[in-house]
């Protein structure tokens, strides 16, 4: 059996870092970790192939090549998911499909041969097994939830991991919360699933072995859903193997906004090799908060919290949300001068939408203000409901926020900001490579020289190698990062 791993080509977006990726010489931010890991659940004697859209180009004969197409794929790769299967149908090759996109909205892929639904773990095997006996149904679903400890170490020879920017590793599942708007428990459940740290490590030792040396994203979307387990064993292991390799990796990660009140738990991750952790900080504002049913955030000093997380050394990115039912205008000029004083430098802004299944969109369901134009891409300036605030007034707020954040004159402000009270003392140092050199000068061609930017690129870079140098390579990203979000959002 021939099986064709095919990842979609995703949009230029926010996490994309698309623009960035031109300084460093990589293709694409992440590989396809889904995919991989469903590789390893293949038959050994199963021949596999993955081609990464966002890599390499997907022709004719790679598909002619299988008897089996097997796509996965998120809500935003929509439109490119669409061209894949067309050219299935066209060669007349036989598709397998799973993942978020296909979970949510299976009821608009009817031309998908077979449709392998929710956790990977349970239903592929039954079609596995169907496969065998010439038995295959059209649909494979499992409302259980599995066994994390069954998962196999993703078959990373699949790809050339110098095309990327990034690795990533998943330890659990699941979010103890349950914000209104995410579909995250939809997906995976309120009980955060784990691995064993037997398990963690074999796949430490995978990307090591391959020959990796850099950052990983554990895509965990809270890492410290079960912290008892990270305190007493995870960490403790991810450690002792980090010492025993001299740190070759840099993690980062996403946690809720608790973590600042666990400091035990904050200086183990820093300890391990942890420098940067995403939180939903999504609004300052306290009915909002309510709305959406993000209690972990609610009566709290936030712009403490920060503080506090990057004080122990753990870089805060953060997403931030506009379009709740409670906000009013005054809600565009709170966020920019939250972001500004709190030094969030990557942050997210987006406007509300609403995820199949979650209990945001069931509510707007039955209020009848659901529309159809969900592209799974809340920074692309539109929404998938009709908001209480007048749309235009709302968007126009919106983009007043993004032009705002990422203008030069408040980006940079914002990152001097950052620097000047982050903890760079226990922080898994940037290496001095080619790949970081060559970064560093392209800046300086595309920011220092070209760039509009350059008074500011130049007052950053001379304060940092001045006065602070352990932040200078930080310094030097954050800039590159500024110019893809310029280009992403104003495209100057």
């Amino acid at each position: 059996m021939k099986i064709l791993l095919v990842y979609p080509e995703n949009p230029v977006t926010y996490w994309g870092f698309q623009h960035a990726l031109k300084f460093i010489s990589k293709k694409a931010s992440f590989p396809p970790l889904g995919l991989l890991t469903i590789a390893a659940m293949l038959p050994a004697n199963y021949e596999k192939k993955l081609i990464d859209m966002n890599v390499d180009k997907l022709s004719n004969s790679d598909i002619l090549w299988a008897d089996y197409v097997f796509i996965s794929a998120m809500v935003i790769q929509k439109d490119s998911v669409r061209n894949v299967i067309d050219l299935c149908k066209k060669l007349k090759v036989k598709t397998v499909a799973g993942g978020p996109l296909f979970t949510a909205e299976y009821e608009q892929f009817d031309d998908i041969d077979h449709l392998v639904l929710n956790e990977g773990e349970i239903t592929l095997p039954q079609f596995i097994n169907d496969l065998k006996t010439g038995n295959e149904k059209h649909i494979y679903t499992s409302d259980e939830w599995a066994n994390l400890r069954t998962t196999p170490v993703p078959l990373w020879n699949l790809i050339n991991i110098k095309k990327y920017a990034t690795m990533n590793i998943q330890y659990s599942r699941g979010c103890p919360f349950n914000c209104d708007f995410c579909d995250i428990t939809t997906l995976f459940g309120n009980t955060p699933r784990t691995k064993e740290p037997a398990q963690l490590l074999k796949e430490l030792d995978a990307l090591y072995e391959n020959d990796w040396k850099g950052t990983v994203f554990f895509v965990d979307d809270n890492f410290i859903g079960n912290k008892r387990k990270l305190k007493d064993e995870i960490l403790p292991a991810v450690i002792d193997w980090m010492n025993a390799h001299n740190h070759p990796f840099r993690f980062l990660t996403e946690a809720s906004i608790n973590i600042a009140d666990d400091e035990k738990l904050m200086a183990m991750m820093v300890e391990a090799g942890f420098n940067d952790v995403f939180i939903g900080i999504e609004t300052t504002d306290e009915n909002s908060l309510s709305e959406c049913n993000k209690v972990q955030n609610k009566n709290r000093d936030l712009i403490a919290c920060i503080k506090k997380i990057q004080k122990f050394g753990l870089e805060v990115q953060a997403g931030f949300i506009v379009g709740f039912d409670n906000d009013n205008p005054s809600i565009f000029n709170k966020l920019v001068s939250f972001i500004q004083e709190s030094g969030i430098v990557t942050a997210m802004v987006g406007l509300l939408n609403a995820p199949k299944g979650t209990k945001l969109y069931n509510r707007l369901s039955k209020e009848g203000r659901l529309t159809d134009n969900f592209s799974g891409d809340n920074t692309n300036f539109t929404m998938n409901f009709i908001p209480k605030m007048d749309i235009t007034q709302l968007v126009d707020g919106y983009k007043s926020i993004v032009d705002t954040i990422y203008s030069p004159k408040y980006y940079y402000a914002r990152v001097l900001n950052f620097l000047k009270e982050f903890n760079f003392e226990n922080t898994v140092k940037s290496p001095i490579n080619a790949t970081n050199i060559l970064a560093f000068l392209r800046s300086v061609i595309n920011l220092g020289i070209f760039g509009s930017e350059r008074r500011y690129y130049w007052k950053l870079l001379l304060w940092s190698l001045f006065k602070n140098p352990k932040s200078f390579p930080t310094a030097v990203r954050f800039s590159i990062y500024g110019y893809h979000f310029r280009k992403l959002y104003t495209n100057s």
